[in-house]
């Protein structure tokens, strides 16, 4: 074990690098009530997701820990679930639009991934897209799930004048969400270990105390059973013309997730190189894309790699063996179907809330010193939650990147990809709306 994972070579033990992969667990364990609760309102089968999203995060963080032997650990990504319930399945009106033409189209995107992370172009289009664009992004789907928890929580509901108004802040869900939400700030400040989850947890029990929500018989039960959506994408439906830009919109998000997610977490853990070049960079992008394939044939939305793989890195980790680790206790998991069943949505609605606050510092990044990067950026991300869809917040923002970069004579700044992509994303808003 030693050996494969240079575990002596990295300055590690095998019993830091498991703590590690524990700690990383418990951070990000959130996703297995998140994920299920979020995709079930799309109309799958709440139980076929939780086995789909704990199979699909071990298969993907397994293979990122023995293949790439980083450790980084893989799940569902956050917003791209939302953008697959609510910008997808339940947004603008395209006939026969459903779930499972929707995992066709995550499926659809995967294959696109393994393509690019097999051809030396990848490196090429992920520097392609402007840096303030890629933080627009990121911030923009930060916005989208703070306005899908506020409302889950009840902080906020649709006013026929305004369009957005006050919920009903008086209700016992709403103020529990606040309390949850209040409670998990504070936990992370106080570096409390897996503290989204036990805020949840927390929240969850109270509410089941209470009688606002129905207790489970028992904590510990066989897994549900996969069938309801295992295999069942549809992808020639997703292979329809109107859905195309939802691929690339899945594709270029999980892009630039796991290439920053990659960057951040190796650079943190020092295992970059003297180039700053990510080790095995090829490895972990199949790793990455083959876990979104098989989650899309599982039942379960994209795949990525989790920036909360940090904690297991602050915690030590330094090998593949921290991300067995964490895929280990994912397929542990499967047997804790009852309790993830029984979390409602008031209760996972601050985490949705405090993954938009971390999201949203990329904003800071940003070039304010110059108005044709922070215009477009702003652009991308404001249109996200205000158009709920990620695709057309995209589509703005690279419009609104080559358009001003054409009017101010500073083409030059823009890569050729960025210019073409544009013009693909008006040709698509004027024939296809």
């Amino acid at each position: 074990m030693d050996r494969y994972f240079e575990i002596s070579r990295h300055g590690s033990t095998v019993r830091t690098e498991i703590l590690a992969g524990i700690t990383t667990f418990l951070t990000m364990a959130y996703i297995i009530f998140v994920n299920p609760s979020i995709l079930a309102e799309a109309g799958m089968d709440r139980g076929a997701v939780f086995v789909a999203t704990c199979v699909a995060a071990a298969f993907g963080t397994l293979m990122m820990g023995l293949y790439a032997k980083l450790p980084i650990a893989q799940a569902p990504g956050m917003g791209l679930n939302a953008y697959f319930t609510y910008g997808v399945v339940l947004g603008l009106p395209l006939v026969g639009r459903s779930w499972q033409i929707a995992l066709g189209a995550v499926f659809l995107s995967g294959i696109l991934f393994i393509i690019i992370s097999v051809l030396p172009i990848r490196e090429q289009i992920i520097n392609a897209i402007p840096r303030s664009l890629k933080l627009g992004i990121s911030a923009g789907i930060g916005f989208f799930l703070a306005i899908i928890g506020m409302r889950n929580a009840g902080f906020v509901a649709p006013h026929p004048a305004t369009m957005v108004g006050l919920g009903a802040l008086t209700a016992w869900t709403t103020i529990l969400a606040a309390v949850g939400f209040v409670a998990m700030i504070a936990l992370v400040k106080l570096n409390v270990r897996g503290a989204i989850m036990i805020a949840i947890l927390l929240v969850s029990v109270v509410g089941m105390i209470t009688g606002l929500t129905p207790a489970p018989a028992t904590l510990v039960d066989t897994p549900p059973s996969l069938a309801p959506t295992f295999l069942q994408l549809d992808i020639l439906g997703a292979l329809h013309v109107g859905l195309i830009a939802i691929v690339f919109a899945f594709l270029f998000v999980d892009l630039f997730d796991t290439a920053g997610t990659l960057v951040g977490v190796c650079h943190r853990a020092g295992l970059l190189d003297d180039q700053g070049r990510i080790p095995r960079l090829r490895q972990a992008l199949l790793a990455d894309s083959s876990a979104t394939v098989v989650g899309a044939l599982l039942g379960t939305s994209t795949v990525t790699s989790y920036i909360e793989s940090a904690a297991g890195t602050n915690a030590g980790g330094r090998t593949g063996l921290t991300a067995v680790t964490v895929g280990v206790l994912f397929l542990l998991a499967l047997f804790f179907a009852p309790l993830a069943g029984s979390i409602p949505a008031y209760a996972t609605a601050p985490a949705l809330i405090f993954v938009a606050c971390l999201m949203a510092r990329g904003m800071t990044e940003i070039d304010w010193d110059d108005a044709t990067e922070y215009g477009p950026a702003v652009v991308c991300a404001l249109a996200m939650p205000f158009t709920f869809s990620i695709a057309h917040g995209i589509a703005f923002g690279f419009i609104t990147y080559a358009a001003v970069k054409l009017i101010t004579g500073r083409l030059g700044e823009m890569h050729p990809i960025v210019g073409i992509l544009a013009v693909l994303f008006c040709v698509k808003f004027w024939w296809l709306g």
